[in-house]
């Protein structure tokens, strides 16, 4: 009887580390995304400033920041849907468990504990409603602009694009707001789940 006491919690527990720990590498995900967003803004920039003396140089490193920041948009997604995976198990076997419980006074403080928790973390999937579109969508952005201008690096290459760029360093940091307020969520969870 203890041991399957015992095999329960540690289940329970083992999906609390879970969830917890996919929070942590979204959060982590995030951190890093926000300083990528800041470094394209700032390559783009230089890039597009008149009479910039390298273009070649300035492509360059504008050119590496879009690929990093392809890649983090990758891994974001697929840990983002991790973390929404782990979740749902998390709340589903949390209901499924309060079932088991005889004495309807344990009953009832679970099920008030999981709505309490639930509600924290619905706000997660509240503030992720748009931030993988629209992550999505700036890092496609992000791309065109470097094949456009691997294709015509000139000045008036550069002229043509360059309202097109300062939009789309604008929806930068309107995503990188978006990926903030995420964060928050993570973090206001992540606080309610943590055992110290």
């Amino acid at each position: 009887m203890a041991f399957a006491i015992s095999a329960c919690s540690t289940t329970g527990l083992q999906r609390s580390d879970d969830v917890q720990s996919t929070m942590e590498t979204v959060d982590n995900d995030i951190k890093s995304v926000v300083v990528q967003i800041d470094a394209i803004g700032a390559s783009l920039d230089e890039l597009t400033k008149p009479n910039q003396a390298d273009l070649g140089k300035a492509f360059e490193l504008f050119s590496e920041n879009a690929s990093k920041i392809k890649n983090m948009e990758q891994n974001f997604s697929k840990h983002a849907a991790e973390m929404e995976e782990s979740g749902k198990a998390y709340f589903d076997a949390w209901e499924s468990d309060i079932e088991e419980y005889d004495n309807a006074e344990i009953r009832q403080r679970s099920v008030e504990r999981r709505e309490a928790l639930g509600e924290t973390y619905d706000k997660i999937a509240e503030n992720n409603v748009g931030v993988k579109e629209a992550f999505r969508t700036y890092v496609s952005d992000i791309n065109e602009i470097e094949r456009f201008l691997s294709n015509d690096l000139t000045g008036n290459g550069i002229n043509s694009i360059k309202p097109i760029s300062d939009d789309i360093v604008g929806n930068g940091s309107q995503l990188r707001n978006e990926l903030r307020s995420l964060q928050s969520a993570i973090e206001e969870a992540r606080m309610q789940m943590r055992r110290s």
